[in-house]
């Protein structure tokens, strides 16, 4: 038994969707688009739902361009013969009109019916299927493809954070990672210094991931948010004028704010309900001096805008910067544009309302567009109209979807090719092409790798996302609401590592509001300051406030010896020991290296004296030696007193050694010099004391002691006492011997150079001698002071020992409580002091009797002399 006729069936559509384009060919690819707004009523499911509902419908003007731009890449495809020959591709778009569910009845709707697995009448090839612009939709449109296993290729979705959830969402993202957005973001903040932000996101999944994602890498980095706030979403009509609120509550927190910077995140709607948020505050503070924001947006986010917003003021975005999916400019794709007439619309049923709304015109005949005051004409130009509702240049979402085209077609031309080597080719691509699954796709897509018309590869990476970056753009507006795009830099993915983020601040317009004038009285464009407090100044440090967050802070004062060379220091440093802080503690400056010298006045006076006393010395030599035959000149033991007198020219001398510059062989020698030079002349004066006392006990009758007195007897007191020096002198040599060093803390701003005394304690060996000498004489002459004034020096020796002893007591913790050169002073004083108490005390009185009282200077006189 035959039929004659075919079954036929009915599928009675109770919803059909009433906004499409389509183009049939050999081969389609489906498309959902987010070009129109429908804010719904409430359902209450007591009755189906029905077309009316379609009623309430707003335009988003600017991504029709999305739809041109896979009619765009059918085209350029169709009419080039390498990809595809002899096979056409066609297209079936809808829109997802920004809700779930008419996102769900169009994607049903693409594989050819309303109800899944059966097919009536119409047979379609669908390969693949091109959207949508939000995750959100993207999800939704997953979740049915899934099931027929049809690629799916999002041109606005991001992948999740999370690496396995990323593994596991079934659809190709022709947009980069957003990880990179946030470190885009992250380096944006850094490279301005601006660490005090405002966050604002959409009440959403997506919205609260974004918020718990960014908010540690800021942390991390310094940067903290003045405030973090939610726009809420809605889904019913009646739900939106209630939100205005809300909204105006949002505004007047984001405006108060000492923040001048806000990170907005969302995506078409979320820029929607921004412009209102912007506009109904403008309203409620319009005596209010405007308050200027830099608007930092994700790329998910445009400047898109409802019919009604066209004519809104642009102004307080002026000077924003947007992260955007890479884009570039197509050959062709402006004056196909341009070519677009509403009366020539070869089947698409969304360009008549667009033009209609967009140029506030009306179609004769219409029974869904509201009668305008002007009748439409076709003559009508897209590109007379702002750019908050339509741009001539391609976005990058519309670069995204005239890629994903091309993605498709390059697969379909890979799979013939890989079928046609095991095949004769007279079955022909067409037959081959038809008899092919969409499942089979995948992966011919996976490998997908060509470069486009504008010379840029296109590829996928393992996790199903293009290799592709952002562009920085910053917005230039002007006063017909238009606006203009300026790249200032980018995220470039495949730069060499800490590379990746560039910009160009010479190319950066900001909010008139930040502008400066200078002293020429020109206005200069500045980068805005968007911080807490004002920067800590170089000298001072950061100081935490208390029950404040870490961003906020007071700036502390560097402590003495420390410094911050910049601005916003966490601590005080402190400078190299061979460095010390400036008069603001801002930088370190060299020391100055110093030393006591014979070019300073100190040095100067001092070398001074020391060569007046030896030239008094010498003057002294010269007038014993020359009377030397007089009697007071031999009344003083000669040999001693030329050996005294020697050394003490010596001892004047020594300062030179101290005020020479310390080095090696002068540290060794000046100490050693000092205390051998100067035992010396106390052993002569120990000698010259007890000669004079062994000389009177000598003169008692039957005294013994007569033969110890003589020169003999003298000049073993000196060698002996001499030689006990040197060996102390020569045991500090052997075990710890000066050295040169340096002084860089007792004196700020020098390096003081010196001579480390090696061992403090043969230091003070060698004066604790000399000291015990100087008593030992002070003893023995204050002892024999009553003796006749014949044989009696001992007055003078008491009183120079008196003196010296005086001096070197004094020496010691003066000596200790001076630091630097001025330790080297006070010992050169001393050295001079004591040595002149003696040249004054012992030799004065003789030199004035043998100069200026010759008469007195006989035996005789002396005899008589009481």
């Amino acid at each position: 038994m035959v039929c004659k006729r075919t079954p036929s069936c009915t599928i009675i559509n109770l919803f059909r969707i009433p906004h499409e384009y389509y183009q049939p060919a050999d081969l389609l690819i489906g498309g959902l688009a987010s070009h129109l707004f429908v804010a719904f009523d409430k359902e209450d499911f007591s009755e189906r739902p029905t077309i009316h509902q379609l009623l309430n419908l707003f335009v988003v003007p600017k991504n029709y361009q999305h739809l041109l731009a896979l009619v765009f890449a059918v085209k350029e495809i169709n009419e080039n013969l390498k990809i595809l020959p002899n096979v056409t591709l066609g297209f079936h778009i809808y829109d997802s009109y920004f809700n779930q569910r008419m996102a769900y009845q169009a994607t049903l709707d693409l594989p050819s019916t309303l109800i899944p697995n059966y097919k009536c009448n119409i047979q379609k090839k669908l390969i693949s299927v091109i959207g949508g612009l939000d995750f959100d939709t993207s999800l939704y449109m997953a979740i049915i493809l899934g099931i027929y296993k049809i690629p799916q290729l999002a041109y606005g979705s991001f992948a999740p954070e999370e690496t396995d959830q990323s593994q596991s969402i079934p659809f190709y993202r022709m947009v980069p990672n957003e990880d990179h957005q946030y470190t885009g973001i992250v380096e944006l903040l850094l490279h301005f210094g601006w660490t005090w932000v405002g966050l604002l996101a959409g009440d959403n999944e997506t919205g609260e991931r974004f918020m718990q994602t960014l908010q540690p890498l800021l942390f991390q980095k310094g940067i903290c948010f003045a405030f973090s706030a939610t726009t809420l979403k809605t889904t019913y009509l009646v739900d939106y004028y209630g939100m205005f609120p809300c909204w105006i509550q949002v505004y007047q927190v984001i405006m108060e704010s000492k923040a001048k910077v806000v990170v907005v995140y969302g995506e078409t709607k979320s820029m929607l309900g921004l412009r209102t948020m912007v506009a109904l505050g403008e309203m409620e503070n319009v005596t209010k001096t405007p308050v200027g924001k830099v608007w930092i947006l994700t790329a998910q986010l445009d400047f898109t805008a409802l019919t009604y917003q066209m004519s809104w003021d642009m102004q307080v975005f002026h000077g924003s910067l947007s992260f955007a999916v890479h884009s570039n400019e197509v050959q062709g794709f402006r004056a196909f544009l341009q070519l677009q007439n509403p009366f020539k619309a070869n089947g698409d049923g969304f360009l008549k309302q667009f033009w209609a709304r967009v140029f506030l015109c009306s179609f004769p005949h219409s029974s869904t567009e509201t009668q305008a005051s002007e009748v439409c004409t076709g003559e009508e130009k897209l590109e007379d109209l702002p750019s908050s509702g339509f741009e001539i240049s391609m976005t990058g979402h519309s670069y995204s979807v005239y890629n994903a085209v091309y993605v498709v077609a390059h697969a379909l031309h890979t799979m013939f090719l890989s079928r046609s080597k095991h095949r004769e080719v007279a079955q022909g691509q067409l037959q081959e092409l038809q008899k092919m699954q969409p499942w089979q796709l995948h992966l011919f897509l996976r490998s997908v790798s060509f470069n486009n018309s504008a010379g840029e590869t296109i590829s996928f990476r393992e996790n199903k996302e293009v290799e592709a970056g952002f562009d920085i753009t910053n917005l230039v507006t002007f006063p017909n609401n238009s606006f203009m795009r300026v790249k200032v830099g980018k995220m470039d993915l495949v730069a060499p590592p800490g590379k990746e983020f560039s910009i160009d601040e010479d190319k950066m317009a900001w909010h008139r509001s930040f502008h400066q004038v200078g002293h020429d009285s020109n206005i200069h464009e500045v980068p805005p300051l968007s911080v807490c407090n004002p920067k800590c100044p170089p000298g001072s440090s950061k100081e935490k406030k208390e029950g404040e967050k870490f961003c906020c802070y007071d700036c502390a004062p560097c402590p003495q010896g420390k410094i911050s060379s910049q601005e916003d220091m966490d601590n005080c440093v402190g400078c190299p020991e061979d460095q010390y802080p400036n008069k603001d503690q801002s930088q370190c400056i060299p020391k100055t290296i110093s030393f006591l010298s014979f070019k300073e006045p100190l040095g100067m006076s001092l070398a001074f004296f020391a060569l007046f006393l030896s030239l008094l010395t010498v003057l002294v030599l010269a007038i014993f030696i020359k009377h030397q035959g007089t009697a007071i000149v031999r009344a003083n033991n000669q040999d001693i007193t030329y050996i005294l007198l020697t050394f003490l020219l010596l001892c004047f001398l020594c300062p030179l050694i101290f005020l020479s510059s310390p080095e090696k062989m002068t540290c060794l020698l000046r100490q050693i010099a000092f205390g051998v030079v100067f035992t010396v002349t106390v052993s002569c004066v120990l000698s010259k004391t007890i000669t004079v006392v062994l000389a009177f006990m000598a003169t008692k009758p039957g005294s013994r002691i007569r033969k110890w007195v003589g020169k003999r007897l003298a000049s073993s007191i000196v060698f002996s006492c001499s030689l006990v020096q040197a060996g102390i002198c020569a045991m500090w040599l052997g075990t710890s011997p000066p050295f040169p060093d340096s002084d860089m803390h007792s004196i700020m701003g020098e390096i003081i150079l010196e001579c480390n005394e090696g061992s403090v304690t043969m230091f003070y060996c060698v004066l604790g001698y000399m000291g015990f000498l100087a008593i030992v004489s002070f003893v023995v002459a204050f002892a024999a002071r009553k003796l006749p004034d014949s044989f009696n020096e001992a007055k003078f020796i008491t009183f120079s020992m008196l003196v010296f002893c005086s001096v070197w007591i004094s020496f010691v913790p003066v000596y200790l409580s001076t630091k630097g050169k001025y330790m080297v002073a006070v010992e050169i004083f001393s050295i001079l002091a004591s040595g002149a108490g003696l040249l004054g005390s012992i030799f004065v009185p003789k030199c004035y009797i043998i100069v200026l009282r010759p008469n007195l200077n006989s035996k005789e006189q002396l005899i008589k002399r009481k």
